[in-house]
């Protein structure tokens, strides 16, 4: 067991840097994306949704899923080293966010505040690597059926 972890020393400090890149993205959220929804969701009191830009709010949004999608994505090809997990991960991914985003302006267009824990899990999605631990359970799973 340890002669595996020291032949694959490359691979570990690969997924420790990529972890490192996540890390970054939460530590400096306030500084690098626009989301007025950060304090409203600290917040217990409940309040109206905050004022916000939509262009603005959306396309952070799209960034910050952006780069927590390439990490994910990257970590999974590190990991797996499987160009069609690659492939099919990147098309997850896309469709998720498609999926996320409609849902996320359904629910702040349509719903009132009183419907602010599913407008909260659905942002949780968008703005953190959850699906990277479905992902790597899933294709974990899928490779171990493979081999049997």
């Amino acid at each position: 067991m340890l002669n595996k972890l020291f032949n694959n020393k490359i691979e570990i400090l690969q997924i420790i840097v990529l972890i490192g890149f996540f890390v970054i993205v939460r530590t400096f959220e306030n500084q690098l994306f626009y989301d007025p929804f950060l304090e409203y969701f600290k917040s217990e009191i409940p309040l109206v949704y905050p004022k916000f830009e939509p262009v603005k709010l959306y396309f952070s949004l799209f960034i910050r899923y952006l780069i927590n999608a390439i990490i994910s994505i990257l970590v999974l090809y590190v990991i797996f080293k499987d160009l069609n997990l690659f492939k099919f991960s990147m098309f997850l991914y896309v469709l998720f966010f498609i999926i996320l985003t409609i849902g996320f302006y359904i629910c702040l267009n349509y719903f009132d505040e009183n419907h602010k824990m599913i407008l909260f899990y659905i942002r949780r999605f968008i703005i953190q690597p959850i699906f990277i631990l479905i992902f790597i359970a899933g294709f974990y799973f899928q490779n171990q059926s493979e081999k049997k």
